[in-house]
């Protein structure tokens, strides 16, 4: 892929992007080797540098995208303001900037309607699309209606550079001055506003480049989003991008427990205590039988020159039973579980044989699809057999 300009479209350079993008990075380095040679660097400067990095990083991750943009799960208030709050603070504009271009980024990824579309170049993803306006006129607003509705939305909209100036600079500043004075209101500043706003800024420009270009494709292949479990380290666990794309509504990222991801956690944990509600998970179901299919279609992509169109017809068929078979059982399996939380004591023999047999039939569905893809990548072992 080559970063590329659509000269079709009229192109002007957003100036305050290109002035912020590029002096905050270099203001970032000359003041943390000023301040470090002149004051010193203590717990306070990288406790207000971490403090800040969390709570700017995950009001993006948890605030702006999964709660806001794709409404995975309802947040009370207080943490509705801390979102947009600290949001504002990591500066990459407003509620409703962010999440239109994120839907767009849905709803036509890898084409030309999708602002960071991904086939232009991984620096167009990173951040070069940042730095030029494509489009004339007023900005369309049409597809975050939803949000224009919340009257935190809309205030942190009208003031979204006071308040980013606030919270992101003058805020840890403010902080450091009461913890130190003087030396640590410049490093809370400099570590808790330019060196920590370069870290967070990156770190989301990742998902749109690098997790678009490295890492696996278990759940779609319609895109080019990527698993990579390196990058959901560097992002809140946004780095499980394949999944999310495929399928965007769910409050998590990493659905196993131990896959890192901060932001799941997050929500999770504010659940508990009702501060979160209506978490939208994705159905066992729904999730192995995309993992099947995507399989099935990589495997059909590489083996499709060995066949011929009616045995690739047979093996497509045959696929579609194993699918049907798997989606059938793994919710069987869930209802079963489910009863057996609720069951009574004389209940619970005949459903845990249930459940016993409906996991055997799954090794044996898991067994006939592996089986299918063997056959088609190894046809002539299996012709021979």
């Amino acid at each position: 892929m080559s970063d590329t300009i659509d000269n079709s479209k009229p192109i002007k350079l957003n100036w305050i992007n290109v002035i912020f993008l590029i002096i905050t990075p270099i203001l970032a380095l000359i003041g943390s080797i000023w301040h470090g040679v002149t004051y010193g660097i203590t717990w306070v400067e990288f406790s207000i540098f971490f403090i800040w990095y969390f709570a700017c990083g995950l009001s993006i991750t948890v605030g702006y995208h999964r709660l806001f943009s794709h409404r995975s799960h309802q947040a009370v208030l207080p943490l509705r303001i801390m979102y947009a709050l600290f949001g504002a603070g990591a500066f990459q504009n407003s509620i409703l900037e962010w999440c239109s271009d994120h839907r767009r980024h849905h709803k036509e990824t890898d084409q030309d309607g999708d602002p960071y579309n991904a086939t232009r170049g991984f620096w167009w993803s990173h951040f070069i699309w940042i730095l030029v306006d494509e489009e004339d006129g007023k900005v369309d607003y049409s597809n975050v209606r939803d949000l224009q509705k919340d009257w935190v939305v809309r205030l942190q909209h009208r003031f979204i550079f006071s308040i980013g100036f606030l919270v992101g600079m003058i805020a840890p500043a403010i902080v450091g001055y009461a913890i130190g004075g003087i030396p640590t209101a410049i490093g809370g500043f400099v570590w808790g506003g330019l060196v920590r706003t370069v870290f967070v800024h990156h770190g989301t420009f990742l998902i749109n480049s690098a997790a678009h270009v490295w890492g696996k494709q278990s759940y779609t292949t319609s895109n080019s989003s990527k698993d990579s479990l390196w990058l959901a380290f560097f992002t809140f666990g946004e780095g499980y991008h394949n999944f999310h794309h495929a399928f965007q509504a769910d409050y998590r990222n990493g659905i196993r427990w131990w896959q890192w991801d901060p932001s799941k956690w997050w929500i999770r944990a504010w659940s508990l205590v009702k501060f979160n509600s209506n978490l939208k998970k994705t159905p066992k179901s729904s999730i192995k039988t995309a993992k099947m299919r995507t399989s099935f279609s990589k495997i059909a992509n590489q083996s499709e020159h060995n066949h011929n169109d009616n045995t690739m017809n047979i093996f497509e068929s045959r696929s579609d039973e194993c699918i049907s078979a798997m989606r059938e059982s793994v919710r069987y399996l869930d209802e079963k579980r489910a009863q057996l939380r609720k069951s009574s004591s004389n209940a619970r023999k005949i459903i845990v044989e249930q459940i016993a047999q409906t996991k055997d039939k799954i090794i044996t569905i898991n067994k006939e699809f592996q089986t299918l893809l063997d056959e088609m990548m190894h046809p002539s072992v299996h012709a021979g057999a």
